[in-house]
């Protein structure tokens, strides 16, 4: 299943981007990362259906990293060829978007740059992954 992370901004040179591209080589499933401007825009085009789109929205659900392995990884065995995972500019996503996403996730309460909200997900994607292949990054407890 591809990952596939669709991002608001440039991210340019900068310490946010070198961790996105610390943790995007580590992932071992196909990954891809396509920036759009702040606003405007039409988003790509999903590569592979059966597709999913998942919003990194303050109002989403908070999984642990065991449970958005294990959805990532059900997905997959449903035979989901791609997952896309939308992160908005400074004021979010419009309701239209939130309305027809498959999931909204959140990274806790508290308000997130946007720039680093793509290292965070960029990890959690690793660790995900990681976790599906038993790999021993992550530590539970």
């Amino acid at each position: 299943m591809k990952l596939h992370v669709i991002a608001r901004g440039k991210i340019g040179r900068s310490p946010e981007a070198d961790l996105v591209d610390r943790y995007a080589k580590r992932i071992t499933w196909p990954f891809r990362i396509s920036e759009m401007p702040d606003t405007g825009g039409t988003l790509p085009a999903p590569s592979a259906t059966p597709y999913r789109e998942v919003l990194l929205d303050e109002r989403g659900r908070q999984l642990s990293s065991e449970e958005f392995a294990a959805l990532l990884g059900r997905w997959r065995d449903e035979g989901v060829r791609e997952t896309r995972f939308l992160i908005g500019a400074a004021d979010g996503h419009g309701d239209a978007l939130r309305d027809k996403a498959d999931l909204l996730i959140g990274f806790g309460n508290m308000t997130w740059p946007h720039m680093l909200a793509r290292a965070m997900l960029a990890e959690q994607l690793w660790r995900a992954t990681s976790i599906l292949a038993g790999h021993p990054y992550h530590r539970a407890g």
